[in-house]
């Protein structure tokens, strides 16, 4: 199978990635990764806590779930609006009072007999300003580890991001057998607070900042300007929508086998920290390029298996193989940041961010709304085959995209 990566160039070798001990020992990643990792963590202790909290009162499955994901809608409007201000003079200042927002919102769901509706505008309000601090986040975490260093540090990102995910489910469950909700959403703040001090004490400002002020009119020019490039437009279509497509897969495993939904979730999971592992870690910068477009394919492929009602033995070890290519954002996002100017790199990297969240949202209500009128295994592989068209039509816009990025590294005007 032909890969997509562009033809040799004379550009210099590069550095042989550093791996996951050595970027902990830089300090300010180590710093950044803390304060990630917390923020996760909390994130999700507090959605488990207000999903409960939400069923308790209300009954109602919808509510209950737009309590515990509704946030990732939200992130889009961080990314229309103001998302400019991760690539301010000041990032690690910006950072912290984001972090300081965030606490102040998880506290203020700990406040007993606080109305729903003041928790579900405590959620959009979250949720807008957490795709602020991923893009500062982000922009910073480009400058704070060399180019080669890019992908492992993502890699160990989205590693973590998925285990204290499940960490943070199993954790929750077991504070709700000792503490109301209440009680978990001042441990999230808790959390929160300590990722807070975590960026504070070891991240230091950034010089590779622009001079004009961020602000509306800075984060729409910016976003034109990014969305006018169309290799950008290309690796953005390839890490929004098969991915949101595939997410929406998994969100029917409740519906499709309500018996075996947790094997299958745990499978997923598995499976992707898995393929970010060996993808961010033991493939090179090219390895990961050459084999970018199968990872995009594995992604998809296997859930066409769901439209035989396999056993569910096997519907797992679909579910595991295909969560190994959630790895493919991996190359993109490379490939995307070497387009990037790198005053923009933190605004750049947020809308990615929050556009892939937002599409697996839309994934999921998509996946949703087909099977109510088809049989979840049938909306799952729908989705699994519209993700495949997705990523094998735009195929051709993805390797011109890598060999402009090749042609900028080596010093060429980008095209």
């Amino acid at each position: 199978m032909p890969s997509d990566s562009p033809a040799p160039t004379t550009a210099p070798t590069p550095a042989p990635a550093p791996g996951y001990r050595a970027l902990l020992r830089n300090r300010e990643f180590a710093g950044l990764y803390a304060g990630f990792t917390l923020t996760v963590g909390a994130t999700t202790l507090s959605g488990f806590a207000l999903g409960t909290l939400v069923n308790h009162q209300t009954h109602s499955p919808f509510l209950t779930a737009v309590s515990m994901y509704g946030a990732t809608f939200a992130t889009v409007l961080g990314a229309l609006t103001l998302m400019s201000v991760a690539d301010g003079k000041r990032p690690r200042r910006t950072l912290v009072a984001l972090q300081c927002v965030a606490l102040a919102g998880v506290a203020a769901q700990a406040i007993p007999g606080l109305p729903l509706a003041a928790r579900f505008g405590l959620l959009l309000v979250l949720g807008f300003f957490q795709s602020l601090g991923t893009g500062t986040r982000m922009g910073l975490l480009a400058e704070v580890v060399p180019a080669s260093g890019y992908a492992p540090a993502r890699s160990l990102m989205n590693i973590t991001s998925g285990g204290m995910a499940i960490l943070g489910y199993a954790t929750g469950a077991v504070l709700q057998r000792h503490l109301s909700p209440q009680g978990v959403f001042v441990v999230a703040a808790v959390l929160t607070g300590l990722g807070l001090a975590a960026v504070a004490a070891t991240v230091r400002e950034r010089s590779i900042r622009l001079t004009r002020r961020p602000g509306l009119h800075r984060t729409w020019t910016t976003n034109a300007e990014l969305f006018s490039h169309p290799g950008r437009r290309a690796l953005l279509l390839n890490l929004w929508v098969p991915n949101g497509l595939v997410v929406g897969c998994e969100a029917l495993f409740i519906s499709y086998d309500p018996g075996h939904a947790g094997t299958l979730l745990a499978a997923g999971s598995a499976g992707m920290l898995l393929g970010d592992l060996t993808v961010g870690r033991l493939l090179s910068a090219d390895g990961r390029r050459r084999h970018a477009f199968a990872l995009r394919l594995l992604l998809a492929a296997p859930y066409l298996l769901f439209a035989v009602h396999p056993p569910v033995l096997v519907s797992a070890a679909a579910v595991f193989v295909a969560s190994a290519g959630f790895a493919a954002t991996l190359p993109l996002q490379e490939r995307l940041l070497e387009l990037t100017p790198e005053p923009v790199r933190g605004q750049v990297q947020g809308v990615e961010s929050a556009g892939r969240m937002t599409w697996q949202g839309l994934g999921a209500a998509l996946a949703g709304a087909a099977a109510q009128h088809l049989s979840p295994g049938t909306a799952i592989t729908a989705a699994a085959a519209v993700s495949l068209v997705v990523t094998v039509a735009s195929r051709p816009s993805v390797v011109r995209a890598g060999k402009a990025a090749a042609d900028r590294h080596a010093g060429a005007p980008a095209g």
